[in-house]
């Protein structure tokens, strides 16, 4: 089969591969009819999350229509010819995180938890095309995939609905949805997310849906920004403004009540040297993390308030503003997003057409074409904001 593959920092090839196989017993294999770059997958074409290997095959956002299953998925839940969207952390379903509806922090499908704990105190899921620091497990940039413990994580679609709008409760959109349910949203509240990317907006989107007063997009891209207020999103552009003093200009002088921190790891800054000092400790590997939305967030956010991060973090970071996060009572929420949690809710708001993710894509290309969707994305490109790649 073909599959897009990571054939080096700042490379990725589409090459032949050997078809995938069942392995275990709760296995299936998903012919892939859609999948998409995530913003996330730039941190591995990057650099920034190791354990990468020539050949890995890349993506987490897929879909498809189930063309095996072993012998131990219960038909019940799952069947040859079932159209699914498969969550991108791979989950058990059976262990305590799991019971806990922690999906993302499952304690049974990463085999090379030795590898998580050592970077992060504890093992973590297992995840489609995200390095072997998360199980080494092929992604969905291919035309098909292999799906362990397929009688809990894909999601079967029984309507009509097409690909571009189902496609994203694989991840961005449960995962922008996460980011705005841990704000904890009240009818009065000011929320600003910081990042218009794909994630950003669907948490915009989120928010709104969860009743915020008001919806403050921050970004730098004009094309983003644009996309967010034709949404009817209040924006500020960070290289014009400075983005505290225009925060308190838009809320009485005491900051949004909850921020949401969709950026991550390569966020940039308006000052230049404060964006260079970042950039260069993160280049020589002093730091893995350019930590400007985050900090940004916690100093602006009102007292009292919240500050929820999705976006992705790897490792560690320097002058975290401990100081603010803790003399001002504030509340710090984070994840992975637990995809499975979300899958069934979230289908149901765009079955009633109270989120419509397919207003952030911009770009549909073949699977052929993924090296050149992947320069267009990384470097925004023709307006860029979401990607689908068809097989």
């Amino acid at each position: 089969m073909r599959a897009n593959t990571w054939a080096g920092r700042n490379k990725v090839e589409v090459r032949d591969v050997p078809d995938p196989t069942i392995l275990n017993s709760r296995d299936a294999i998903v012919r892939v009819t859609s999948t998409a770059i995530c913003g996330s997958d730039l941190h591995l074409v990057d650099g920034y999350v190791p354990t990468m290997q020539d050949g890995d095959i890349m993506g987490h956002e897929f879909m498809g229509e189930v063309v095996e299953v072993g012998p131990g998925v219960d038909p019940g839940k799952l069947r040859v010819g079932d159209r699914v969207v498969v969550p991108f952390p791979i989950a058990c379903g059976a262990c305590g995180a799991c019971a806990a509806e922690l999906y993302s922090c499952c304690e049974n499908s990463n085999p090379n938890a030795g590898i998580a704990e050592k970077m992060f105190g504890h093992p973590v899921a297992g995840i489609f095309g995200y390095s072997h620091l998360t199980g080494g497990y092929a992604g969905g940039q291919a035309q098909y995939a292999r799906v362990p413990f397929a009688d809990v994580g894909p999601l079967k679609i029984e309507s009509d609905l097409t690909d571009e709008q189902v496609l994203f409760l694989s991840d961005i959109l449960p995962t922008g949805y996460m980011g705005a349910e841990m704000c904890d949203i009240q009818p009065t509240d000011v929320v600003a997310v910081w990042g218009a990317g794909p994630v950003g907006q669907l948490a915009m989107d989120s928010a709104r849906a969860l009743g915020a007063a008001q919806v403050i997009a921050i970004d730098k891209e004009p094309y983003r920004l644009a996309m967010a207020e034709r949404a009817g999103y209040t924006t500020i552009n960070f290289d014009e403004v400075d983005v505290r003093s225009r925060l308190l200009e838009l809320t009485g002088g005491r900051g949004p009540e909850k921020c949401i921190d969709a950026v991550g790891l390569e966020a940039t800054h308006g000052s230049a040297h404060i964006n260079a000092y970042d950039r260069v400790k993160q280049a020589v590997r002093s730091e893995t993390e350019r930590p400007h939305a985050l900090r940004q967030a916690i100093l602006s956010c009102r007292s009292g308030g919240v500050v929820s991060v999705i976006g992705v973090y790897g490792g560690l970071m320097d002058k975290f503003p401990a100081g603010a996060w803790m003399n001002r009572s504030l509340t710090l929420r984070t994840g992975q997003c637990h995809v499975h949690r979300y899958m069934k809710p979230l289908l149901g708001l765009i079955e009633r057409g109270e989120i419509d993710p397919t207003r952030i894509i911009t770009h549909r290309m073949s699977l052929e074409e993924a090296p050149r969707a992947f320069e267009i994305f990384k470097h925004k490109q023709d307006d860029c904001e979401k990607v689908i790649l068809t097989p």
